[in-house]
């Protein structure tokens, strides 16, 4: 039952990360301001904006221009509702929520609240990127700083071990963006994606960030491969966004990062 509130709260959330999708690469203010049509920019009203059911009831259309509207909208609502629920297992399964005491209660819901809100950076991230082809560093540098205040309370230990892994990340993306832009003069990642590598290890630590790393560079490489054939993207002309592989990886190693890693260690036999 409480599954079925978080799925329903994950879909309003996600409208306001649909929100931030849409307004932070225009640097548009995401607080003041009501929602808009794209096409013909009138204000919308209040049943224009629930989600999911907004979009199926107007049959995917502006209630005023009847202009078509993306897909990407209820996609984001229904995915965050999804991740919301999901998470909320991982952390019930895996951290027991305690309920003795109120410190206790405090304590499970923060570790909840953390969690979610790195699922909904990472939303915001892979559509921002999938769109616009942006890393918008408002999403970021402040999910930076909650990783670093998270680990300094919740798991101190592990604070320098994580910087280690990011600063290793980061330094990884660099020294590759280095070399084939000695190889060929051409680009190879944005900034975004190598100051995204830091927040991943800082966030996954070892072997977290491996595992992210590896599941990243073996989907985009599979992808780019079936867009080549399928003659979607040019090999020498046409560029692919990196961040929504980085982010793939990095969700499924949130939740199994050591599973697969033990796995992985006993398939080579180490």
């Amino acid at each position: 039952m409480f599954e079925l509130i978080i799925f329903i709260s994950g879909l309003f959330f996600g409208s306001f990360l649909g929100v931030l999708v849409d307004r932070l690469p225009k640097k548009e203010n995401v607080i003041k301001g009501r929602s808009r049509c794209d096409k013909c920019k009138k204000e919308l009203g209040l049943f224009d904006l629930i989600p999911v059911l907004s979009f199926v009831f107007l049959k995917r259309k502006c209630r005023y221009c009847h202009t078509k509207l993306s897909l990407l909208y209820p996609v984001i609502e229904i995915l965050t509702g999804i991740m919301f629920a999901l998470t909320y297992m991982f952390i019930i399964s895996n951290f027991k929520f305690q309920i003795s005491n109120e410190f206790l209660i405090l304590k499970s819901l923060i570790i909840l609240t953390y969690y979610l809100f790195m699922i909904s950076s990472f939303i915001v991230i892979f559509f921002t990127d999938l769109k616009y082809g942006i890393i918008p560093d408002k999403i970021v540098f402040p999910a930076i700083v909650i990783n670093i205040f998270y680990l300094l309370f919740f798991n101190p230990k592990s604070l320098i071990f994580n910087l280690a892994s990011g600063l290793g990340a980061f330094l990884f993306f660099v020294i590759i963006s280095y070399i084939f832009y000695i190889l060929t003069k051409k680009q190879s990642m944005g900034g975004g994606d190598i100051k995204l590598s830091f927040l991943l290890g800082l966030s996954l630590g070892f072997p977290g960030i491996l595992v992210a790393l590896y599941l990243a560079f073996l989907t985009g490489g599979v992808i780019a491969i079936i867009l080549i054939l399928w003659k979607k993207k040019a090999f020498s002309k046409d560029t692919l966004p990196f961040g929504p592989f980085l982010i793939f990886g990095a969700i499924i190693s949130l939740f199994w990062g050591n599973q697969i890693y033990s796995l992985a260690l006993n398939f080579l036999g180490i």
